[in-house]
């Protein structure tokens, strides 16, 4: 037996050792890892502009249920988004090469990280004490994995194929610079080395279309067991396999495949066409490992995924409504902010952040629901400026998802890519243009109807809009090749790089000249 299979399989035994205290309440989980970051902090350029000693006595003082800490917290740390707070304090260490200025001594890595395809690139701090807390979360999914009883045990002897950004990463004067998924391939620990693919030569390749040939042409010497990454990129490398060796499935090639851990995207607008890359069912795990760290991960079969709140990440939540958004996503004035225990399920928050990368109540710009809020298990419904509402329709990513999904499978078509902008229509009114990436042939009047017919069944407010202001929707089915031609000139192919959703301003207009030059 394998030393990670036997690993896997003890996995119940040796969790204790990476959660500690996980036995306590949210609440005091929470509590603890926040007066963690603030000790480890005080000393730095943020933490003394903050006096950090005086939340630190806050913390300790009184008893351990107190929650007067968090009234001193929120009055004296503003909310950051990503602009804030590297135009104040991140920019610093980025460019000036200062050390202790977020977090203790120098950052040594930054991921490059546009959110979603086609924003200004930011430059994400990845600290030693984050690479830490990815690792170790990292270790707790393979920990838990005895919970999917459709996962054998033996998938984790064969090889694990983690299709990322290149580990060659850009030098610069004083860090390193490169994707998330690129800089912790980098990082494998040596013991891990034997079962990972493609291996460290390859994971080099910066050329991303060279990358996959690569691999596609080392495929057939490899038994892989369990796969990672972008579903996006991974349906493209296994139809490659697929079509190289000129076999049914993929599993003709990998027998032993047996999972797929997942993030970055919603996966059911995908699995169709996944499903048909197989030749037998597999388990399939999502994870929310964003730049800014590895948030939450599904623990257990037919459950969502779980925020962890014991790797010295601290979470806030703002509940994404008018009183606190405007119609663009950005925050209006100072919200009220509520902790992990306050939170309600069913309604749906934007996500703050608290890390040991030096991002202090960072907006991270996901929205969330919370499914169970006793095991804290969360769906991710959109991104905070990735939705429309140009007329109160409020229309979520996650209700785009689910009605695509829905009308894909009643005309038997596979969607690979999508996107959706909002237009002007006649006498000032609004209409929502949808541009829908698939192989197949498929009626795009019937496609709109549908698509329209079942937006209103989703949503509320998107109904009372088509009789009011809303006054139609447009639908404009695609080669996915467009879509994927748009991320390669952009040099967003591969890794953690996903297609935006909701397209606007200065991203929609560059998609539209993308199209005069393609169509």
């Amino acid at each position: 037996m394998s030393l990670l299979e036997n690993l896997v399989k003890q996995g119940s035994k040796f969790k204790f050792l990476l959660e500690g205290d996980s036995n306590k309440s949210p609440f005091l989980l929470q509590k603890k890892q926040l007066l963690k970051l603030l000790i480890q902090a005080k000393n730095t350029a943020f933490g003394k502009n903050y006096q950090f000693d005086k939340l630190i006595k806050s913390i300790k003082k009184g008893d351990k249920n107190s929650r007067e800490f968090y009234e001193e917290y929120t009055k004296t740390i503003p909310i950051f988004d990503y602009a804030k707070i590297y135009n104040e304090w991140w920019y610093r260490d980025h460019q000036n090469g200062e050390s202790d200025v977020c977090w203790k001594g120098k950052v040594g890595h930054y991921a490059l990280s546009s959110g979603t395809s086609g924003g200004p690139t930011k430059y994400i701090p990845v600290t030693k004490a984050m690479m830490r807390s990815m690792r170790r979360t990292s270790l707790l999914q393979f920990l838990s994995v005895p919970s999917f009883k459709d996962i054998p045990s033996s998938a984790f002897s064969k090889g694990i194929l983690m299709l990322t950004g290149s580990t060659d990463l850009q030098r610069k004067a004083t860090h390193y610079e490169g994707d998330l998924s690129g800089i912790n391939a980098g990082k494998i620990p040596s013991w891990f080395q034997h079962y990972y693919k493609p291996g460290a030569k390859i994971s080099a390749e910066k050329d991303w279309t060279k990358k996959l040939e690569i691999i596609t042409e080392n495929a057939k010497n490899w038994d892989i067991g369990y796969i990672a990454g972008n579903p996006a990129w991974l349906q493209l490398l296994m139809e490659k396999i697929i079509e190289r060796y000129n076999v049914r499935h993929i599993h003709d090639i990998w027998p032993n495949l047996a999972a797929f851990a997942y993030g970055g995207v919603a996966f059911e607008p995908y699995k169709r066409s996944f499903t048909k890359l197989l030749g037998q069912p597999i388990t399939y795990i999502e994870t929310y490992l964003a730049s800014e760290g590895f948030l939450a991960f599904q623990r257990l079969p037919n459950h969502n995924m779980s925020l962890i709140l014991t790797v010295s990440i601290f979470f806030e939540f703002i509940p994404f409504n008018d009183t606190y958004f405007d119609s663009n996503g950005e925050l209006i004035g100072v919200p009220k902010t509520y902790l992990i225990d306050e939170v309600e399920e069913g309604v749906t928050y934007a996500i703050l952040i608290t890390t040991c990368a030096g991002a202090w109540r960072y907006m991270i710009g996901d929205t969330i629901q919370f499914t169970n809020k006793k095991l804290c298990e969360i769906v991710i419904t959109g991104r905070t400026k990735h939705f429309l509402s140009l007329c109160g329709e409020h229309l979520s990513v996650d209700n785009m998802d689910m009605a695509l999904v829905q009308v894909a499978d009643e005309l038997n078509i596979s969607v690979r890519e999508f996107c959706v902008a909002g237009v002007p229509h006649n006498d000032g009114l609004f209409a929502h243009q949808w541009y829908i990436g698939t192989y197949d042939s498929v009626d795009e009047q019937k496609l709109k109807t549908r698509l329209d017919e079942v937006l209103g069944e989703l949503n509320a407010d998107y109904k009372t809009e088509r009789i009011a202001a809303l006054k139609d929707i447009y639908v404009q089915v695609l080669s996915p090749d467009v879509f994927y031609s748009w991320m390669a000139k952009k040099g967003k192919m591969g890794g953690q790089n996903k297609f935006p959703r909701v397209l606007k301003k200065e991203v929609l207009e560059d998609w539209q000249n993308h199209l005069k030059e393609n169509l």
